[in-house]
């Protein structure tokens, strides 16, 4: 697949989600991916990790499995705002 179809996938998709959040998530990864070198942090990661990373990633896909970030930042504010 050349770079103009490639483009032009990629707009079709996005022009069909309309969920705010996933888009959101969508532009974040794509802005931080095009401002990195490529796989810098990949690389950086031991074979379990990745393996971790990529079962997380296909268990988001599920909306079952998501958590609002409000619950996320109650479940851990103790940790966050733990004085010393």
């Amino acid at each position: 697949m050349n770079i103009k179809e490639l483009k032009k996938k990629c707009h079709k998709l996005i022009d069909n989600i309309d969920d705010p959040s996933l888009l959101e998530n969508f532009y974040e990864l794509l802005k931080i991916r095009s401002s990195s070198s490529d796989g810098h942090l990949w690389n950086t990661l031991s074979k379990k990790e990745r393996e971790k990373l990529l079962l997380a990633f296909e268990e988001s896909e599920d909306p079952n499995n998501l958590k609002s970030h409000e619950k996320m930042k109650n479940k851990f504010r103790n940790l966050l705002f733990r004085k010393s």
